[in-house]
């Protein structure tokens, strides 16, 4: 079974919103792993939102590099991860933008506004992650 081309996993990534697992490196070592609702911008970063008392925004301050993991769970499985490099924005209106963006694509367009104003306040920001490796296999239990 041959990876998908970068488009295909954009696309994959775009197809439906499914949560993204994002893992990021704790102070002690360990791993932390938490789901984010994602998007991609149109300079194909992967991005999403996060709180400034969460766990993993601390741990991507202290190490920027994290990966994601976007996987369809039913047969015949498919999935893309990306490892890269995250970059945290606290412009407020930018982060309302992309807080309304997300919340309408996950909740619907009616609560999109409603996800922007709950979102898009101080201690929330932005993240875009721009991929050092995008890979992705779709119908692995073919």
């Amino acid at each position: 079974m041959p990876p998908m081309s970068d488009d295909d996993a954009y696309a994959f990534i775009l197809e439906k919103p499914r949560t993204a697992k994002l893992a990021t490196v704790r102070k002690d070592g360990r791993p932390h792993v938490i789901p984010v609702w994602v998007d991609v911008d149109e300079q194909r970063r992967i991005v999403f939102n996060a709180g400034e008392d969460s766990l993993h925004l601390k741990a991507m301050r202290r190490d920027p590099r994290v990966s994601l993991c976007v996987d369809d769970d039913t047969p015949p499985f498919s999935f893309v991860t990306v490892a890269g490099t995250a970059e945290l924005v606290d412009e407020l209106a930018v982060v309302r933008e992309w807080a309304a963006r997300l919340g309408g694509r996950y909740m619907g367009a009616d609560q999109a506004e409603a996800y922007g104003e709950r979102n898009g306040v101080p201690g929330e920001y932005l993240i875009r992650v721009t991929p050092d490796r995008i890979t992705g296999f779709r119908d692995i239990a073919n």
